[in-house]
C-alpha cells in the first residue's frame, strides 16, 4: 500500500497531469511499476499523451519519496492520500474526489460533523453579523465550520467558529502553506493552531484563479450543508451551493432585503427551494434524530477534541444497516424495501458512512465495511 500511495502523490504532484489520467494509470494492471516506466510504457499501457508520459517518466526517475515526506513533516504538513484510511468518507461520495490532501492543524477535525458557510467577499453589516453569528452558534454545539478563507464571510465564519469547541476547517485553493489573501495572515495561523488549513493543491504550483472552483467543491463535498449568507446572482458562493446540490447535500440560505443586491443570489436560492435559515436552529433541526451535536466546553480550544464516542444506530440506522448486511444494495433499492423518504434515505446513508459501517461504489451501490 505504501507504494501504492507514493506512486499517487508523484502523479498528484507532475504538472500536466490531472484527475482523469491518475484514474486511468490506476485502472492499469501494472500500477506497481510505475517507477520503472518508460514514456513508450506510459503511453501503451495508460494511453498517455507523449508530453505526458514523458513528465511522468521523469518524475519517477527523479523523486526521492522519503526525502519528500521528511521535506513535508519539516513543514508541518500531513498528507493524505484517497487510500489513506484517513481519508475524508463524504469525499469519497463526490464524483471526482480529490487524490491528495495536504493538511496542517488538526486532522481529527476530518471525522466531525461539518457544515459549511460561504457568501460574499463584500458583505454588509447585517451579512458580517450573521456570518459570525452562525459560525460562534455551530461550532458552540461541536459542528466544525468548513470556508474558503476569502475575505468577507469566509474569514468571518471561521472567525465565529474559533471561540467554539467544533472549531474550523479552512479549504485553500493555493498550496496549504501559501496564504491568500494576505490580509487574512493572522487568521490562517489562529486555523492552522487551532482548527485546520487543506488544501488540494501541490506544494509550490503557481497562484491561478482557476483552482479556486476547484476548492469549491470540496467546501461542498466534505459538509453535511452550505449555508450561503450573501450572495449576488453571479456569485462564486453559488457555485458552491451548486456543488451541494449536485452531490445531494442540504442547500441553507440566509434571506435579505430585497433591494439588497447582495441578496439577490440568496434570496433566489430559496426561491428554488433552499432552506430559508433565519436562526442556526434552523440548521441543526435538519439533523434532528440523526446527528448527535451536543454542547462541548469552551476552554482551550486548541486542545484536540476526541471523535464521537456514542455510534450506536438511531432506528432508521439500524433499518438500512440490517438491509444492507443481507447484501450490497442500490439506492433505488434501499428506497423500495425501505419505504424511506428519499431525502431521509441520504442522511442516513451519510451517517453510516461517517460513522464507517458502510460505504459506497459506483453506481450508488451500498455494503457494509
Amino acid at each position: 500500500m505504501e507504494k501504492r500511495i507514493e506512486a499517487l502523490i508523484t502523479m498528484h504532484e507532475t504538472p500536466g497531469i490531472g484527475w482523469k489520467s491518475i484514474r486511468k494509470a490506476f485502472d492499469c494492471e501494472h500500477w506497481s511499476q510505475f517507477d520503472r516506466f518508460t514514456p513508450e510504457a506510459w503511453s501503451s499501457s495508460v494511453g498517455l499523451k507523449p508530453e505526458q508520459a514523458k513528465a511522468l517518466s521523469n518524475a519517477f526517475s527523479n523523486i526521492d519519496p522519503i526525502a519528500r515526506k521528511q521535506e513535508a513533516a519539516s513543514r508541518g504538513i500531513a498528507l493524505i492520500t484517497y487510500f489513506d484510511t484517513k481519508y475524508p468518507a463524504l469525499l469519497k461520495q463526490m464524483h471526482q474526489p480529490p487524490w491528495v490532501l495536504y493538511a496542517i492543524g488538526r486532522l481529527d477535525l476530518l471525522e466531525r460533523h461539518s457544515i459549511a458557510i460561504v457568501g460574499t467577499r463584500g458583505p454588509t453589516s447585517y451579512g458580517r453579523k450573521t456570518a459570525l453569528t452562525l459560525g460562534e452558534q455551530l461550532s458552540a454545539r461541536g459542528v466544525t465550520v468548513i470556508s474558503g478563507l476569502a475575505r468577507g464571510v469566509d474569514a468571518l465564519a471561521h472567525e465565529g467558529a474559533l471561540n467554539g469547541p467544533g472549531s474550523t476547517i479552512a479549504i485553500l485553493g493555493t498550496p496549504v502553506d501559501r496564504v491568500y489573501p494576505l490580509e487574512n495572515r493572522s487568521l490562517y495561523q489562529r486555523i492552522a493552531n487551532q482548527g485546520l488549513i487543506l488544501s488540494e493543491v501541490a506544494p509550490e504550483t503557481p497562484f491561478h484563479p482557476g483552482l479556486f472552483p476547484l476548492r469549491n467543491r470540496i467546501i461542498a463535498g466534505l459538509s453535511l450543508g452550505t449555508v450561503v449568507v450573501e450572495a449576488a446572482e453571479r456569485s462564486g458562493s453559488l457555485i458552491t451551493a451548486d456543488q451541494a446540490l449536485e452531490m445531494s447535500r442540504d442547500v441553507f440560505a440566509v434571506p435579505g432585503p430585497i433591494s439588497s443586491p447582495k441578496s439577490a443570489g440568496t434570496n433566489g436560492l430559496i426561491r428554488q427551494g433552499a432552506k430559508l435559515v433565519a436562526s442556526f436552529e434552523d440548521i441543526m433541526e435538519e439533523y434532528e434524530g440523526l446527528f448527535d451535536f451536543r454542547s462541548r466546553p469552551s476552554a482551550e480550544h486548541s486542545r484536540p477534541i476526541e471523535a464521537e464516542s456514542d455510534f450506536s444506530l438511531t432506528e432508521q440506522e439500524a433499518i438500512i444497516y440490517r438491509l444492507l448486511q443481507e447484501e450490497a444494495r442500490t439506492t433505488d433499492e434501499l428506497h423500495e424495501l425501505s419505504t424511506f423518504p428519499f431525502g431521509l434515505l441520504h442522511s442516513v446513508l451519510i451517517n453510516l458512512t461517517i460513522k464507517r459501517k458502510i460505504e459506497q461504489h459506483p453506481g450508488s451501490i451500498y455494503s457494509v465495511m
